[in-house]
């Protein structure tokens, strides 16, 4: 059976120069990058070149690139870490109210942590009032905390006019972009856009699992939340998982390769399967029309069939889709965007989310398309029963 994988905002499957790269750091240069002989030396050399190659990627300084074990934890040490440098300053912290639960369960820790924390709006297409944001900031404000790219819609936020937004109203607050949908599907120049911290996950773009980073800019306290030997700067203490680093780097610099036509690609994909659902009856679709939205992520309701059913009837087939975002234990309850945009039950239920990669193909969506028009009548006509 053909395998179509249409769920590349969970995670990506490795690229070959990312797997050879791992197994070479595994097998062969091994060393500790902290020890002084010719192995660390070595291991040392890989890391430097990934933060390299990452840096490169942002236009930034590579000691503005702390490595992490993924997303959440880049999101958890922005924004506690940048919490507790400015607690003396005030204690409000505002993020919208589709942010995912990397961002959001750290903001209710926060709260019990005696800080305030408001959310912002957003509309049915994943939007904010941009004047209602700037009426919401003030001088008691320390962190914004906002996504680039929403991880089940694909609505994009435009973080140029919220950096500029946040420095004229609360001039002594941090920016925090989560990036993690968004890094090597956009040029991303956080030091021209005013972010102050950005996080990124390296297995959504071919690289490891468990690897990511944290963007500081020069300039930018935090608070370290792992103590210890001292690497990067202090900031993350824990001996440098080497083969990951080495992979993040090359996925990081293989993503800008050839960007555009990639990106041209993606749209192509994307806009395929938007024209065929449309003309699928009793389907809903929530992201933003054409390139508004990301280039890679289109969810859809398919009113009358529930999502799970819709995602297993597929993968019986080989094809692989996700019901929502697919990082959350709490698979029932696990659309906080489709809460935010006021989405009907009816539509949360049966909503799915389609994303692509590179090398996904027409002729993908193609087969997709004709499998849904074979499934959805007989699934439909089942619950109906």
């Amino acid at each position: 059976m053909r395998e179509i994988y249409f769920d590349n905002s969970s995670t990506t499957k490795p690229s070959q120069a990312v797997v050879d790269i791992v197994i070479k750091t595994m097998t062969k240069d091994y060393g500790n990058p902290s020890s002084l002989h010719r192995k660390g030396v070595d291991a040392e050399r890989y890391v430097s070149a990934a933060r390299k190659a990452v840096a490169s990627t942002l236009r930034a300084d590579l000691r503005e690139i702390v490595f992490t074990s993924g997303g959440t934890e880049s999101n958890n040490m922005a924004i506690i870490g940048a919490a507790y440098a400015l607690r003396r300053r005030g204690k409000r912290i505002l993020a919208t109210s589709m942010e995912h639960p990397a961002v959001a369960e750290v903001l209710t820790f926060l709260k019990n942590e005696g800080f305030t924390v408001e959310e912002v709006p957003v509309d049915g297409r994943g939007r904010i009032d941009l004047d209602d944001l700037r009426e919401r900031l003030d001088e008691d404000v320390i962190v914004l905390s906002t996504m680039y790219v929403n991880n089940e819609i694909g609505a994009v936020l435009p973080v140029k006019e919220i950096a500029g937004i946040l420095r004229e109203r609360s001039p002594h607050a941090l920016y925090h972009v989560d990036a993690i949908q968004a890094y090597g599907k956009y040029r991303i120049h956080p030091g021209q856009l005013g972010i102050d911290l950005m996080s990124a996950s390296g297995h959504k773009l071919h690289g490891p699992k468990g690897t990511g980073f944290l963007y500081i800019r020069r300039g930018t306290r935090i608070v370290p939340l792992i103590y210890g030997g001292g690497q990067q700067g202090g900031l993350r203490s824990g001996t440098e998982n080497v083969p990951g680093i080495a992979g993040l780097g090359v996925a990081a610099a293989e993503a800008y390769r050839d960007f555009d036509a990639k990106t041209d690609r993606l749209y192509g994909l994307k806009e395929r399967l938007e024209k065929g659902l449309r003309e699928i009856p009793d389907v809903v679709i929530h992201s933003p029309e054409g390139r508004e939205g990301a280039p890679h992520i289109l969810h859809a309701s398919f009113l009358g069939v529930g999502s799970e059913v819709l995602l297993h009837s597929l993968e019986d087939r080989g094809i692989y889709i996700s019901a929502g975002s697919a990082c959350s234990t709490h698979k029932r309850n696990a659309s906080p965007t489709m809460k935010a945009i006021g989405a009907p039950k009816e539509e949360v239920s049966s909503g799915v989310r389609f994303s692509f990669s590179e090398t996904n193909t027409e002729e993908e969506v193609d087969l997709v398309l004709q499998a849904l028009r074979e499934l959805l009548p007989q699934l439909r006509r089942y619950r109906a029963k």
